[in-house]
């Protein structure tokens, strides 16, 4: 995960007054880290060690910096399919042919209690 802070976009808030500073005056980022406007890092869905893999990360900063990471390669094991018992497993049947009605309802059963008018 990336240790540069993020902040959270928000509406300006008209009642308040913001601050205006000059091109002397700006504070220094880490100033302004203590605004508790800074989102929380998300988990990624991912192992600790995926997270550090090189291969990974490089694609990732290559994303962020150039915008696109479609020359870089991230090794994946080889795929190999196997068809020998696929047809032994899974038996051709003929072609589906979807019901009349999904949903069957009894007509009786539609009908209230006789005692109910």
């Amino acid at each position: 995960m990336s240790k540069q802070l993020s902040f959270r976009a928000r509406a300006l808030d008209t009642s308040k007054c913001m601050p205006v500073y000059k091109a002397d005056e700006i504070p220094e980022l880490p100033d302004f880290a203590a605004i508790n406007r800074a989102v929380p890092q998300m988990p990624t869905g991912m192992e600790k060690e995926e997270e550090t893999e090189h291969h990974l990360q490089r694609a990732l900063s290559a994303q962020q910096v150039y915008g696109t990471a479609e020359r870089l390669f991230i090794p994946i094991p080889e795929v190999e399919q196997i068809t020998a018992h696929y047809n032994q497993l899974y038996k051709i049947t003929p072609e589906y042919k979807p019901p009349k009605q999904f949903i069957h309802v009894q007509r009786n059963k539609l009908m209230g209690p006789k005692y109910i008018s």
